[in-house]
């Protein structure tokens, strides 16, 4: 019988030893799993309502119970959006999707540049610049809705959609969250190895750190698309005309008019059924897009 000699500085370890660390990161927390579960409810619940109000019509909404399905009218309300008022609900659709689509894709690149500018380089007033960035953070949006209102009426932009995106593309958290992710995310070797190619500034980020920094472009870009999407307050002190609305400014005149009773086609039924179409985009944008913010976290993880 033989045995093998111990190797020294390795006693008492099994080979293969440091591949079997990845295991304790699949370990579950009990007590956070049932909190997950009891809190679960709370942010479903809404949605959950929504679908089933999609279903009924206006009469059933408050003749039925309203966390349970009557008899399925989705497809009567879809008809009734999509035809309500000549069809301007189209024209709702098209206008978010240009303000959100356009806002949130500048948003993120101006984020990614500035938080990598901030991360990477060094130069006078840098400091100073973030606390800046910082204690824009903290300034409430509605706090400068009427300053936003004045200076777009100074120069004569209020009532056209650039009132609605030039300011969507300012993201003060988004510059705060690419400069810390940048910090790490883009290694200073790699950037002087493409210096010494000689390759410039710019083109370094538009090459190398951009590629690295994708899945915090992502990121930001999504809080962009949903903080845009869902923008109400904005369009509603820029916009008079009603061709320029976007869908929660469409929705809310049409629950206005539904209330009073002069919707003529529009109806409570087809606010909620509006409502329920107009989160659908953000779904199936955020499914599409978390494959590359999962990625982006997962290599994250492993990184050291």
């Amino acid at each position: 019988m033989t045995t093998t000699a111990p190797v020294p500085g390795v006693t008492g370890r099994r080979r293969g030893g440091g591949r079997r660390r990845p295991s304790a990161l699949k370990r579950r927390s009990p007590l956070l799993t049932v909190l997950v579960i009891l809190v679960l409810p709370y942010f479903l619940l809404p949605l959950y309502w929504l679908v089933v109000a999609s279903t009924k019509t206006n009469r059933q909404l408050f003749t039925t119970f309203g966390l349970w399905f009557d008899e399925i009218n989705l497809w009567t309300n879809l008809q009734q959006v999509f035809t309500a008022q000549g069809g301007v609900f189209w024209t709702w659709i098209g206008n978010t999707a240009l303000y959100a689509g356009v806002s949130a894709v500048g948003a993120a690149f101006l984020a990614t540049a500035a938080g990598y500018a901030f991360a990477k380089y060094d130069f006078p007033g840098g400091r100073l610049m973030f606390s800046i960035v910082l204690g824009a953070i903290m300034v409430p949006t509605t706090a400068l809705a009427i300053p936003t209102y004045l200076l777009f009426a100074g120069v004569e932009l209020t009532d056209t959609r650039w009132a609605v995106i030039l300011p969507s593309l300012v993201s003060p958290f988004g510059v705060y969250l690419m400069r810390v992710y940048a910090a790490d995310a883009v290694p200073t070797e790699l950037m002087e190895a493409a210096r010494v190619d000689g390759a410039g500034e710019l083109r370094i980020f538009a090459t190398v750190a951009l590629r690295l920094l994708s899945p915090g472009f992502v990121t930001v870009l999504l809080f962009a698309l949903v903080a845009t999407w869902n923008n109400y307050f904005l369009p509603l002190i820029m916009l008079r005309t009603p061709d320029l609305y976007p869908l929660t400014l469409g929705l809310a005149r049409w629950q206005s008019a539904a209330a009073a009773g002069s919707g003529g086609q529009v109806l409570f039924s087809s606010v909620i059924t509006g409502s329920l179409v107009s989160i659908v985009p953000l779904i199936i944008a955020f499914l599409y897009l978390q494959k590359y913010w999962q990625t982006g976290l997962a290599t994250g993880g492993v990184k050291g």
